[in-house]
């Protein structure tokens, strides 16, 4: 028998250090970095989930739609899905006590769309998927997370350019400064445009330019140079435009509250793009904000071990050096889905 004590440890210990982590001076050691840690909100909810009870998830998941906390729904729906793929009893007892619930129609589309991507028949079962991401778009109407779900959908179902259009139309006047749409967006443009980096980056640029300075998509650019960086192909990109994509990220990041699991993915992906731009004392500083929480993305790119990879490079570039060997960093391996 599974021990449910062991199970739910990192739940417990990554929602306890969202309430209390406070900035810190420099890194924390490698046994305190946590990967992909709950914030406070979403920590008890899995841990719920994990003894296959789904009320807190559902009613966490509502408390975002009636607050319209697009961002924060978003990344919760992302997470649920993941853990509902991985231990579905207590999603199973959701679909069955609440069929026509928004926040469960929408966990599900993701949930389908997830497991749909991990199948060499993806696009065939991508359009099996397609009413169910339908009833989810029709839950709520002022809600953009479906129509990221559609876009990621139409991605990997690979509708036309017209088609697409009208998802992303339809996501922008439901938020236009939504970030998870934004991300699918510009993943559909670097499909669509591979080796166009060029083009993804203008899009980028033009979308934070339009945004808030506390918006996450101010985080757009850093996205595309990512891309960039990690493709291979295409022509070079002006170096003072990827210096420009970090600094405005870098800009948001030191708005955001340090050693907080909200912004985690956001600096550690910084962190990455900084340090294949060799600005080393940039990237420390962003592991100074990040304090104990990694993500997988982008570490997952390059390891089945994002965490062993991500405690490799911050290592590297804690050495007197400050400067990660290339091999550290990794080349990309896997699509970003």
């Amino acid at each position: 028998m599974v021990d449910t004590m062991a199970l739910l440890l990192p739940f417990l210990r990554g929602s306890r250090m969202a309430r209390t982590a406070p900035p810190t001076s420099g890194p924390p050691t490698d046994d305190e970095v946590l990967l992909d840690a709950p914030d406070a909100r979403l920590g008890p909810a899995l841990v719920s989930a994990a003894r296959g009870e789904y009320a807190p998830a559902a009613a966490l998941l509502a408390a975002t739609r009636a607050a319209g906390e697009w961002e924060h729904r978003d990344r919760y729906t992302a997470r649920l899905a993941a853990f509902a793929h991985a231990r579905p009893e207590w999603f199973e007892s959701w679909r069955a006590a609440a069929p026509r619930d928004p926040d469960r129609l929408l966990v599900d589309a993701q949930l389908r769309v997830d497991r749909a991507w991990l199948s060499p028949a993806r696009a065939e079962l991508l359009r099996g998927v397609s009413p169910l991401v339908t009833a989810a778009a029709h839950g709520d109407d002022r809600d953009p997370v479906p129509w990221r779900i559609a876009l990621d959908h139409a991605r990997g179902s690979q509708a036309g350019p017209k088609y697409v259009e009208e998802l992303w139309e339809a996501a922008m006047r439901r938020a236009p400064h939504h970030y998870g749409c934004h991300v699918a967006a510009l993943r559909y443009l670097a499909s669509s445009w591979h080796g166009s980096h060029q083009e993804c980056l203008d899009f980028a640029d033009r979308a934070a330019q339009d945004a808030p300075a506390d918006s996450l998509v101010q985080a757009l650019p850093v996205r595309a140079v990512f891309a960039y960086l990690t493709d291979g192909c295409g022509p070079e990109l002006p170096r003072a435009q990827l210096d420009a994509a970090a600094d405005r990220a870098a800009a948001l990041s030191a708005l955001l509250p340090a050693a907080d699991p909200w912004p985690a993915e956001l600096r550690n992906l910084l962190t990455y793009v900084l340090v294949r731009l060799e600005r080393s004392s940039d990237a420390l500083e962003q592991l100074r904000l990040t304090g104990p929480y990694a993500t997988s993305f982008p570490w997952d790119r390059f390891s089945d071990d994002p965490l062993g990879h991500c405690l490799r490079v911050r290592a590297e570039l804690r050495k007197p050096s400050g400067r990660p060997i290339p091999g550290h960093l990794g080349r990309d391996r896997s699509e970003d889905h």
